[in-house]
Order: C-alpha cells, then sequence, then structure tokens
C-alpha cells in the first residue's frame, strides 16, 4: 500500500504543472479549460433555464455592475503581473436567481450567480462586492477544475486499493478507513484551503475595483449571526469557520488596500 500511495504522489507531482497566478503554487489540474468551460456553460444556461432570473431591478442591476468592477479589476492585475490574456476564454455572466437560500457561486470560467437571500446579508453594493470578489477568486484559480481532479484522484487510489487488497475483509477495511480519511484528512482540508484562498484573492481584488476590504470581516460577522451557532466543527466541514474568517479577513485587509495603491486606487466604496 505505501508502494501505491507513492506512485500516486509522484503522479499528482508530474501532474501538478498549472500555475496559480495570485498564489505562484503549482496546483493539481488534469483538466484544461477548453473541456472545463464548455460543461460549465451548458450546465449554466441550464440551470437558469430551470430557475427564475431576475432582470431590470436595481439589485439586478447592482449585481451585474459589481461583477464587471470586479472582473475589470482582476484582469487589470493579471495584465500587470505578466499574465496578460489570462482571461480570453472567460464568458462573463452574471445573474440574479429568486431562492431565499443565502448563497452564491461562480462556475469556471465566469457564470456567476446570486440569490436573493444573500442580499439582505449583504446589505449593500460593498457587502455584494466581497461575496463577488470571492466568488470571482474561485473562478480566477481554477478551483472547480482543482476538485474535480482532486475527486478523480480519490477515486483512482480507491479502485488501486480494490484491486491490490485480495482479502474481502481486508477489502472492506480498507474501504471503510479509505473513504473517512481520504474525506476528513484530504478532499475537506483541500476544500477549506480553497476558500480561504477564494477569500484572500476576492479582498484583494475587490479592493482594487474600489471597493473596501475592511466590509469583508463585517459581511462574515452578519453571516455568523445569521448562523446562530449552527455550523459543524471546522475539521468536518468544507469551509473555514465564521470566526477563522472573520480574523483572516480583518487581517488581511490592510494588504489588500496596499495592494489597490499599486493601481491608484486610495479610497475606497
Amino acid at each position: 500500500m505505501k508502494k501505491l500511495m507513492l506512485s500516486v504522489a509522484v503522479f499528482m507531482a508530474v501532474v501538478a504543472c498549472k500555475t496559480n497566478p495570485f498564489t505562484g503554487k503549482s496546483t493539481l489540474n488534469f483538466y484544461p479549460n477548453s473541456q472545463v468551460f464548455p460543461m460549465a456553460f451548458a450546465q449554466y444556461d441550464q440551470f437558469l433555464g430551470e430557475n427564475k432570473v431576475i432582470k431590470g431591478t436595481s439589485d439586478a442591476e447592482m449585481i451585474t455592475r459589481v461583477g464587471q468592477r470586479i472582473a475589470s479589476a482582476a484582469e487589470r492585475w493579471l495584465d500587470a503581473n505578466g499574465y496578460p490574456g489570462y482571461l480570453k476564454d472567460y464568458k462573463w455572466e452574471y445573474n440574479l436567481v429568486q431562492d431565499e437560500a443565502v448563497n452564491a457561486w461562480c462556475m469556471p470560467g465566469g457564470k456567476i450567480v446570486f440569490y436573493t437571500g444573500i442580499l439582505p446579508i449583504a446589505e449593500n453594493e460593498t457587502g455584494i462586492a466581497v461575496v463577488m470578489g470571492h466568488e470571482v477568486a474561485h473562478a480566477l484559480a481554477d478551483h472547480g477544475a482543482q476538485r474535480m481532479s482532486a475527486g478523480t484522484m480519490q477515486q483512482l487510489v480507491g479502485v488501486a486499493g480494490n484491486v491490490a487488497i485480495k482479502d474481502p475483509e481486508k477489502r472492506n477495511m480498507f474501504n471503510q478507513a479509505y473513504g473517512i480519511g481520504s474525506t476528513v484528512g484530504v478532499m475537506l482540508p483541500f476544500s477549506r484551503s480553497h476558500e480561504t484562498e477564494a477569500d484572500r484573492i476576492g479582498l484583494q481584488i475587490m479592493a482594487i475595483a474600489g471597493y473596501n476590504p475592511d466590509e469583508a470581516a463585517r459581511l462574515w460577522q452578519r453571516m455568523k449571526a445569521k448562523a446562530g451557532g449552527q455550523a459543524p466543527p471546522e475539521f468536518l466541514s468544507t469551509h473555514p469557520s465564521n470566526d477563522t474568517r472573520i480574523s483572516n479577513l480583518t487581517a488581511w485587509a490592510p494588504a489588500a488596500k496596499e495592494e489597490a495603491r499599486k493601481f491608484g486606487v486610495t479610497s475606497f466604496k
């Protein structure tokens, strides 16, 4: 089994060759944009066709306005840091959907949805920018493709273990241990790291777009109040705890403002 895990680790090191421009780190990513984006665009169109999309209201217009500013800020940063053309295949789209869930998401390639249920928590345009920056950051950092790649690796190791272990009882023990261990020990921390990364990148982008990054911690304080303490332990969650996020965002806000000043942004909305 150790040889199997070593082989997988070597394979991962070989294929993890795409660099995240915002962190400079190599990432595990088997799937090129040319494969992921068309699937994401089709799923997005299907979702819009099955849900009530709100058009023409001040809230819908605000979602689009903030999204365009955030996307423009991301492109400015990428161009200035040696990644011209990084967004050439992105097809930005911003939609507000009638749904009381407190949620928003961005699919690979820049397809964004805000649910009406998150608007009271956001409170204002700057709050929308906090959420928008975070969701856009997921797309910029290829987190969707990375999750797909990690899921593929998880399945491959599981299959390899079942092939290698001949004894049915031992195979059953492996499956139980591997299912829990790979989820709690690998997949959940992997997801939390993406959320933390998106928080930090999003904070930086929203500041370059002219929005006050200090609002991010305040938004998550409102999220915490909304949750009312009903959340799983952080190690069993796909997301960092509210307290962790509030602490991180508070600590990172000054650096985000400093980054924005490099682009001539000295006052914030």
